[in-house]
């Protein structure tokens, strides 16, 4: 640590400060500020130059008098103390308490601004995870060590769905459950007490540790919270060889918060005013989830991402398309119709599903299953679109069947209740319940041993 204080601070705007006459400071160096009352804050080195070094203040910049602030540069980045004990435990966005207990005393300190996995040290994500929800277990599989976004938008129930996810997911032929990393960015202070509640209620949360930065928090704490998040999980997989969940909501607030501080220090923006290394950005932070050769313990991250203007072309939601293993979409349409949880299927996708699903992993049946809802149900859209031009009654016998099968499709096996946990099993049972509407010469994408064995009704 750096014994000398400069007192050479030239400006500040918003959370930014410029120090000038600093020799010999590194990028991400962290800083500790001493206003004229003596009050300590903490700060990040963002940019440096010859001449001067941009700082971003976690706590603000505001009230400081600028000829009376003492700035020390630590000469480290931002680490955070780990041990077991972190589960239970509540924090803000930089590792500090939030739940009036002391802080973690370890030996084991580590660096936030961990690095994505090596590609040669990986092992390829497999092991179906039952989320005990049919739309994702039937038709969008999760897998350990997948990254899968749920792509959300204002007012959709996606703070419940995440809730019900870290209840529910286990490993289907394991005891022990996930330990979850929770990271919320840019919460209200009603989203922050559902979900400390929601986990309490469920007897999960000793189980939990939880990273949260309110919506009136300073918005660069945001930007280090999922680092500080990931850097738990990796260490509760990789030291303690846990099979972690992380859950990140979410990825709007964190991106806003990039373009805030982006366009304050001058960067050059892109598409929609944010800077153009957001991608690179979101890829350090989702591709850090992921197994590794010869461990036992992985990272599977669920990040939430509310799509502005419910626009699924916006720079995050496209963005983070790229980089991650598919995507559940929630449909407004169905929140409206008072399905939940509102799954819209069609452009829902879990790229690494065949890999998780089978005989040795689900059932036998279940990749030919899935494939076969969605033939039945494309058709069935087709079918309601058809129905809203030429109207219901024009519709044939087999057409009629198309709409009652997708009416019972959103209500039953997409819609289920929230404290629901419906197996594997119960799921492709439901499914073949649906299936059996139709006659078996209809079922093309199924064998004849599959109709044989689960088939519910005569031709």
């Amino acid at each position: 640590m750096s014994a000398k204080e400069y007192r050479t601070v030239s400006s500040a705007q918003g959370s930014l400060l410029i120090v000038e006459q600093a020799p010999q400071v590194a990028f991400g160096d962290q800083v500790i500020i001493r206003d004229h009352l003596n009050n300590k804050r903490h700060g990040q080195v963002i940019r440096t130059s010859e001449r001067e070094a941009l700082i971003q203040v976690f706590e603000g910049t505001g009230d400081l008098d600028l000829e009376n602030t003492w700035v020390r540069f630590l000469d480290q980045s931002l680490e955070i103390n780990l041990s077991p004990e972190i589960l239970g435990r509540i924090f803000n966005g930089i590792g500090t308490p939030k739940d009036g207990r002391p802080p973690i005393l370890s030996n084991v300190r580590r660096n936030v601004n961990g690095s994505a996995i090596n590609p040669a040290a990986r092992t390829y994500p497999r092991e179906f995870i039952q989320t005990g929800i049919s739309s994702i277990d039937g038709l969008n599989s999760l897998v350990r060590g997948q990254k899968l976004p749920i792509f959300s938008a204002s007012g959709l129930p996606h703070n419940r769905l995440a809730a019900q996810i870290v209840r529910q997911a286990k490993l289907v032929d394991e005891e022990s459950s996930f330990s979850i990393v929770f990271a919320a960015m840019g919460v209200s202070y009603a989203d922050a007490r559902f979900f400390q509640e929601e986990f309490a209620d469920s007897g999960v949360l000793g189980n939990v540790v939880m990273y949260i930065n309110l919506a009136d928090d300073p918005p660069v704490e945001r930007l280090a919270l999922p680092r500080v998040a990931l850097t738990a999980a990796e260490y509760l997989a990789f030291d303690l060889d846990r099979h972690v969940l992380v859950v990140l909501t979410d990825m709007t607030n964190y991106a806003e918060a990039l373009r805030e501080v982006a366009t304050a220090k001058g960067d050059v923006p892109s598409r929609k005013g944010y800077p153009g290394y957001l991608y690179s950005d979101l890829a350090e932070i989702y591709e850090r989830s992921g197994r590794i050769k010869d461990r036992h313990g992985s990272v599977t991250m669920v990040p939430v991402v509310t799509m502005p203007s419910d626009d699924i072309t916006h720079p995050i939601p496209d963005l983070t398309g790229y980089i991650t293993e598919g995507q559940i979409v929630l449909s407004r349409e169905l929140h409206n119709q008072g399905v939940y949880p509102p799954v819209h299927i069609s452009p829902s996708l879990s790229r690494l599903m065949k890999d998780g699903i089978g005989k040795d992993d689900t059932r036998e049946d279940h990749p030919r299953v899935a494939n076969q809802l969605y033939a039945m149900y494309a058709k069935a859209m087709e079918t309601r679109n058809l129905a809203a031009i030429i109207g219901a009654e024009e519709l044939s016998e087999r057409d009629r069947r198309y709409l009652k099968f997708a009416e019972a499709f959103d209500s039953q096996f997409v819609g289920q209740g929230e404290d629901e946990d419906r197996s594997i099993i119960e799921t492709l049972n439901l499914a073949w319940e649906l299936l059996s509407m139709f006659p078996k010469d209809m079922l093309t994408r199924v064998q004849e041993a599959d109709l044989a064995k689960y088939h519910r009704s005569a031709d």
